[in-house]
């Protein structure tokens, strides 16, 4: 039945050089595929076991727009709410355009988080982001560092298009704001604790580091995947919980996760509705800094259908080639997890594991 996903996983190794991956199939609640295949370290011939610690990167956006969206149905926030309401420092932002450094014409709002439209980028080393590790002594606390980020000039104006960017590192900040506590106790209490997930954490701490399986870069010089480090460059200092990018977690754990949104155990069904609707004009989509596969839509931090777009499906992948997606409507979950940085075509491949479940199970 799961021959062809199986075939084209094991493709990903033989045709990408990827050491490993895992992969886990939900159908109406029920694990009906899981398959791992590889070694975590070539050299030493160690197989991958389905254990493994990941840096799960942007496959933490979702977990992010969960933890925002529950105090959204608190009524602690409305989406279209001026950010500066709860964060004073983005009231008066400038933006650069055509070279030059002008006030912002428009105000950054909660959506503009959830759906990249503020107007950040993803330059983790602005100036104002290393004068904040000087600042902190390389700690960055999440709160404390939007401060700095809120003195770079925005790229465009809040709203006009979309930007692959910062926008969940400030939804975080924006969830210790509203609830009071870490936005990783946050988390932890109100997402993993609920799911039962003891194995996925934001904040790492040198063990926890240990734990992390072996990480690959690819090099596009010699064309070869070579084992790297295994820092995450998203985690701009010690005390910093990025909420794009900064999770740990596991193939068993974060199918948890996916199946507590599938089933409502988070978030409301309408709520739910809403963050896999997609947000963005016909506009926006063919603007060319949009580079989401088949132009589908972009909802609340979620790849979505549009409505030209009849595939049911939601989700995300990661900077280090994991992905995962969510079909509410044929009640199927799945997640593949690998640790490979930098891989482009190898990207753009993974996006056939949605395709091939869809085929098999919708």
């Amino acid at each position: 039945m799961f021959e062809e996903l199986t075939n084209t996983m094991d493709g990903f190794i033989a045709d990408f050089g990827i050491p490993f991956y895992d992969c886990i199939v939900m159908k109406d609640g029920e694990c009906v595929y899981r398959h791992a295949n590889g070694y975590t370290d070539p050299d030493k011939k160690i197989p991958v076991n389905g254990k493994e610690f990941y840096n799960i990167y942007s496959c933490s956006k979702l977990i992010t727009c969960v933890a925002a969206l529950q105090l959204y149905e608190k009524g602690l926030f409305d989406l279209d709410d001026e950010l500066y309401k709860y964060m004073p420092e983005f009231e008066n932002m400038n933006v650069s355009t055509d070279g030059k450094i002008v006030p912002a014409k428009k105000k950054i709002t909660v959506r503009n988080l959830f759906t990249m439209t503020a107007g950040f980028n993803y330059a983790l080393f602005s100036p104002m982001l290393k004068k904040c590790r000087i600042d902190t002594n390389g700690e960055c606390p999440t709160r404390e560092t939007m401060k700095y980020l809120a003195k770079e000039p925005l790229c465009f104006e809040p709203g006009y298009r979309w930007e692959y960017s910062l926008c969940h590192d400030v939804l975080a900040a924006l969830v210790e704001v509203l609830s009071g506590i870490t936005f990783g106790e946050y988390v932890k209490k109100n997402i993993f604790d609920v799911c039962k997930m003891t194995n996925s954490k934001f904040l790492l701490y040198e063990s926890d580091k240990e734990k992390l399986v072996n990480q690959y870069q690819y090099n596009s010089e010699t064309q070869k995947i070579e084992k790297c480090t295994k820092d995450n460059s998203f985690r701009i200092g010690t005390k910093y919980e990025s909420g794009g990018a900064g999770c740990a977690s596991t193939v068993d754990d974060y199918i948890k996760f996916l199946e507590a949104v599938r089933t409502n155990k988070l978030l409301k069904s309408e709520t739910v509705d809403l963050l896999s609707t997609n947000q963005l004009t016909k506009e926006q989509i063919d603007m060319p800094t949009y580079w989401v596969q088949n132009k589908r839509g972009y909802g609340l931090g979620q790849q979505c259908p549009t409505d030209d777009n009849s595939r049911p499906d939601f989700g995300w992948g990661g900077a280090a080639g994991a992905h995962y997606f969510i079909d509410r409507k044929n009640n199927i979950t799945a997640y593949f997890g690998t640790h490979v940085l930098g891989y482009d075509d190898f990207y753009q491949a993974r996006e056939r594991i949605t395709e091939i479940i869809q085929g098999i199970l919708k």
